[in-house]
């Protein structure tokens, strides 16, 4: 038995509980870019397609494209990758982390009323930071490969109705990265739900070339479409 599983996801980036950064990681101002900026209201979405075989093998490939941008000025002098931008000084701030992920899970609680399981993430990170004013522009850019524990818990309490806890997770001395969705889906029909619920991301990396650790939260809402 096997069964193909399309996932989108959509809905509106609530803001950021911190954006702590630090360019170059030993040497450059560190300056928490949500208390000082003001965050712009943005749009995301993501897609999932997976294909589960006898009912507890779940292969599945994630793109999670996300853009968070700040605008005002800082209250101190700061140097972002070797560039000084005045205190009180126009700037805009880009914040970019998009996401390729291939995952394996295996659910290992496969009942009525609960489904539970665990496997390995593959992602690939494409992040860039850019702080711009009227005369300079630096980024920074970084591709790169992390592994995450993947995992997923679903309860049934009704026919059509499933709670669900599920996400990518890893902690390390280099850094860490969390993504948990926390909702409820509604089965329309046995191929079509919806869902909506709160999802997180939160995580980032500590090293000479950079410190970024940032909190961001999304109000999120989607479609499950099963074949």
């Amino acid at each position: 038995m096997a069964q193909f599983k399309l996932d989108l996801e959509g809905g509106v980036v609530l803001g950021t509980n911190y954006n702590d950064i630090r360019l170059p990681g030993t040497s450059g101002t560190l300056v928490d870019v949500n208390k000082q900026l003001e965050i712009s209201p943005r749009i995301f979405y993501r897609v999932r397609a997976g294909y589960t075989i006898a009912d507890r093998h779940t292969i599945s490939a994630l793109y999670a494209p996300l853009t968070v941008k700040y605008s005002g000025s800082f209250d101190q002098n700061v140097n972002f990758n070797n560039a000084v931008y005045n205190q009180n000084e126009d700037v805009r701030f880009d914040y970019k982390f998009n996401s390729y992920r291939l995952t394996y899970r295996y659910d290992f609680v496969v009942s009525g009323l609960w489904r539970a399981g665990a496997g390995l993430t593959g992602k690939i990170r494409d992040a860039d930071v850019r702080l711009r004013n009227a005369s300079t522009d630096r980024h920074f850019s970084n591709v790169g490969f992390v592994p995450l524990v993947n995992f997923y818990v679903a309860y049934k309490p009704a026919a059509r109705w499933t709670a669900v806890l599920e996400g990518d997770a890893l902690a390390s001395k280099f850094g860490r990265a969390e993504d948990i969705f926390a909702g409820l889906s509604y089965d329309i029909n046995p191929n079509f739900s919806i869902k909506l619920g709160y999802r997180v991301v939160e995580g980032g990396a500590d090293n000479d070339e950079i410190y970024n650790f940032t909190w961001i939260n999304y109000a999120s809402a989607g479609v499950l479409i099963s074949l």
